[in-house]
């Protein structure tokens, strides 16, 4: 079958990116990107969960009842594709893989690949700013010069990356005025280093990796989206919060559903947002960093 579309979600065998994956098949026949099938790969680290996922999906109540999928005569076709954010020649593969299938370019990237672990120490900095910030950078990068003029790139931030009074004053301000993904990155180095030699309170920083590499997520975002604007790019780049959501994530402490979290994400991918490039999104709107 030939693809008019083609989108990838990162980190999509469970949880948030499972429901973005299901969402984007439900939503796509009646959106302004709909002009043929539509080829989404689900990426997730470990293949036997991957494939577990679309085997899932394609037994879904949702997409059954709505006929979604090519299989019940819709428009959606759901592939797996190996994929590992925190490990570059992983990211360089599927790269290379979608630059090989679609030499006309994809239509949407959705980067919700992250982990939240559990303590405080160097370690925990390194490993958790490796995967969220760090593998995010990369997989942006190598994913958006594959987009078609006109595509969505979406990174799934958080709420808790806001810059309020967890930061000093001057942590706020560096963050704020950040304009380029190195500004950025000095910042996750600083932090990483004031941990290193356990100062991080007396430097500014929250003892919180999670948190400090979600506004990591945030800051390179609108760098990215304002380098892009400058080459006359209609390519959009925006990052969200899809909110706290019952998830392995949040130890299913959180009160919103996967699909109601799924639902920021989808409309940056999918959705009328006008020529909004750039900004942090909640609950569907632009929301303050």
């Amino acid at each position: 079958m030939a693809f008019e579309r083609v989108a990838a979600v990162t980190g999509a065998n469970k949880g948030i990116g499972l429901a973005i994956v299901r969402n984007l098949a439900l939503q796509y026949p009646s959106s302004a990107f709909n002009n043929g099938p539509l080829l989404i790969y689900l990426t997730a680290r470990d293949r036997g969960r991957g494939e577990e996922a679309v085997k899932s999906l394609q037994n879904d109540s949702q997409l059954k009842k709505a006929k979604a999928l090519a299989t019940d005569g819709g428009l959606a076709t759901i592939k797996y594709h190996g994929l590992d954010i925190s490990n570059e020649k992983s990211i360089r593969d599927f790269a290379g893989f979608l630059k090989k299938e679609h030499p006309e370019g994809i239509d949407m990237v959705v980067n919700n690949a992250g982990i939240a672990m559990d303590g405080f120490d160097i370690n925990v900095v390194k490993h958790t700013l490796q995967c969220n910030y760090y593998g995010t950078l990369s997989a942006t990068r190598s994913l958006l010069p594959i987009l078609k003029e006109g595509g969505r790139l979406v990174n799934v931030s958080s709420m808790v990356g806001h810059l309020n009074s967890k930061y000093s004053e001057d942590i706020q301000a560096r963050f704020a005025k950040s304009k380029t993904v190195e500004d950025v990155t000095k910042l996750m180095e600083a932090f990483t280093h004031a941990v290193e030699e356990s100062k991080e309170k007396e430097r500014g920083w929250p003892s919180a990796a999670y948190a400090v590499s979600k506004s990591g997520v945030t800051g390179m975002t609108r760098a990215i989206a304002l380098e892009h604007q400058k080459t006359g790019s209609k390519t959009l780049v925006n990052s969200c919060c899809p909110g706290y959501v019952d998830t392995d994530m949040t130890k299913h402490r959180g009160s919103k559903t996967v699909d109601q979290g799924a639902q920021t994400p989808v409309k940056l991918a999918l959705g009328d947002i006008g020529a909004i490039s750039g900004e942090f999104w909640e609950h569907e709107d632009v929301s303050e960093w």
